[in-house]
């Protein structure tokens, strides 16, 4: 078996497996070379570099013993997959299930994951999104701070652990899309920068040094993240990917990365015959992401809308610090009802300049929403959930808001049955010197919105970790029940009424009434009717019925419903009832 790495810093390499040190070869793009007889699945090694500790292979494809230890040789072709007939999954109309591995079963793996899937299937989501699960610093994380990209978690279950969960899932009708973080590594077990110019000198981002993209050597790094998303979508089965932060990716090339990625997976997918998709995270307001390279775009299916979100929490739980400052009115969560961002080019007070541009052109599928997602649980201080910060009545306002818009919405793990389960910032990392930073640093961040600093759970706690892992038996009990109910649903609504799968935002009306504490909905037929005020509020009807109401039984008034406070009604045609 032949091993290659790309290495142009050291001027030598060695490969060390099984107690033997062999000498590699450098060829004329700085790669490096070796063959091993006698090598193959299962086997073990490591690379040396000018004589020095033996290092993982950044490509490495497995990391049994975590990230400081020796890679291990996967043969993906020994699998046996079950899912041929998978075709993948269309984004326009699909609901998405965002979980984290480590918190999502009470095992904590891919397996455990798997075994939950019919409740997922009950639920009617269309794919699940995971955290990222390439190899991190110990047993539990975020997985933000990965470091060896092409290797699946071991603690999770490894490279086949995952592929049972991919195969599963499609075994169930439910697609995978996989959390992907390309615009920085984590500082525990990084050894890409010993090996060539994986980040760039003089860029940095929130979380350490940009990768570059655009600088000496950026040809081989881009390769190297372009194979590390084919390998996901190929050898892993993946329906998409979440590209993480992509406002922190910075390419100055004139083929930006995004760019190159998408036409890629264009090609990879016309190749397996099915579809493939790219959703980036960006708090940009820009619609270059997602426009089409004709029109001058990157050509990513779906971008994270996160002012979505914004505008929606403040306006229900009346939070204004930090970027809450920016929201808070019904005018602006209407804005986002009919096109997701709210800030198109106006002053952002929290900025202090003028931010964002039109989406006016865009589909509603092309933007992801979300009343939790795991950044808006997990960097609150004590990682709260809705039931925690608004009433029951409300958190089914949002769930109603968010499965009754043309947009993509996402669901965050739990938040179906309204869980109280906080879902709080949590690692694992073994040198004292970046537990400690980072413990500080996340009681700084907070003090400065005016915690006690001892109150912020410490990130290297277990507990934080246990806290944070979902209660399975909550689901059963009061209120729980009637939230999962509500939710059941509402999904169900959202397949059956042709109205609610339109993406066409120029086709969504939205009237709200500060003074009067409501909102007007239209989609199409459909009426999504809200009121927010203190006291019972009346609503015209017209020629349609009562498909869904958050608080039956509902008094009717000949062509008008009445709708008490912190309630919602779905009204529609009556030949479209469910």
């Amino acid at each position: 078996m032949e091993f290659s790495v790309w290495a142009p810093n050291p001027s030598r390499v060695d490969l060390v497996s099984g107690g033997e040190t062999v000498a590699m070869r450098r060829d004329d793009r700085s790669w490096w070379h070796v063959t091993l007889p006698g090598a193959g699945g299962g086997t073990r090694y490591a690379f040396s570099l000018d004589g020095g500790p033996p290092r993982p292979d950044p490509r490495s494809a497995s990391q049994p013993q975590g990230v400081h230890g020796p890679s291990e040789v996967v043969s993906p072709e020994s699998f046996r997959w079950t899912d041929h007939q998978w075709r993948g999954l269309p984004l326009p109309g699909a609901v998405l299930y965002e979980l984290h591995v480590g918190t999502f079963s009470p095992e904590g793996t891919f397996d455990g994951a798997a075994r939950l899937l019919p409740h997922l299937v009950e639920l009617g989501i269309d794919a699940i999104e995971l955290l990222p699960v390439a190899e991190f610093p110990g047993t539990r994380g975020w997985g933000y701070d990965g470091v060896d990209l092409f290797a699946p978690h071991h603690s999770y279950g490894g490279p086949d652990g995952l592929r049972r969960l991919v195969d599963a899932c499609h075994g169930h009708g439910i697609g995978v899309v996989l959390d992907v973080v390309y615009n920085h590594c984590g500082p525990s077990g990084n050894y890409l920068g010993e090996f060539g110019p994986y980040f760039s000198d003089t860029v940095e981002t929130n979380w350490g040094a940009a990768v570059n993209f655009d600088g000496p050597g950026s040809d081989e790094v881009r390769r190297f993240v372009i194979d590390n998303a084919r390998m996901w979508l190929r050898d892993y089965h993946v329906d998409g990917l979440r590209l993480d932060a992509v406002h922190a990716i910075i390419d100055r090339s004139a083929l930006h990365i995004l760019e190159e990625l998408a036409v890629e997976v264009d090609v990879l997918a016309a190749q397996l015959g099915r579809e493939l998709l790219l959703i980036g995270e960006s708090d940009l307001n820009d619609p270059r992401f997602v426009r089409s390279r004709d029109a001058g775009g990157y050509g990513l299916d779906s971008a994270w809308a996160d002012e979505w979100h914004h505008a929606l929490h403040a306006a229900l739980t009346g939070e204004r610090s930090g970027y809450y400052e920016d929201f808070g009115s019904l005018e602006q969560l209407g804005k986002a009802l009919r096109q997701a961002w709210v800030y198109d080019g106006l002053w952002s007070a929290h900025r202090h300049r003028h931010f964002g541009r039109s989406p006016s052109g865009l589909r509603g599928d092309q933007f992801v929403v979300c009343t939790q997602n795991h950044d808006q649980v997990g960097n609150r201080a004590l990682g709260e959930r809705a039931p925690l910060l608004m009433s029951e009545g409300r958190v089914k306002v949002a769930a109603a808001l968010l499965l009754t818009s043309p947009f993509t919405p996402l669901l965050f793990q739990g938040e179906e049955w309204g869980t109280r389960t906080p879902f709080q910032f949590f690692t694992d990392l073994e040198d004292p010197s970046l537990r400690s930073a980072v413990r500080e640093g996340r009681r700084r961040e907070f003090a400065r919105f005016g915690w006690d600093p001892h109150a912020v759970p410490d990130p290297e706690d277990v507990a934080t970790f246990e806290r944070s892992t979902l209660d399975w038996d909550e689901r059963r009990q009061a209120p729980h029940d009637a939230v999962l109910g509500w939710y059941r649903e509402l999904l169900a609504l959202r397949r059956r009424v042709a109205d609610l799968g339109d993406p066409r935002l120029e086709k969504i009306r939205v009237d709200a009434d500060e003074a009067e504490g409501t909102l007007a909905v239209r989609r199409g037929a459909v009426l999504v009717l809200v009121n927010l005020a203190r006291c019972d509020r009346k609503f015209h009807l017209g020629d349609v019925e009562v498909l869904a109401a958050s608080c039956p039984p509902l008094r009717q008034e000949g062509a008008c419903v009445v709708v008490p406070p912190d309630a919602v009604v779905i009204a529609g045609p009556p030949s479209r009832r469910p």
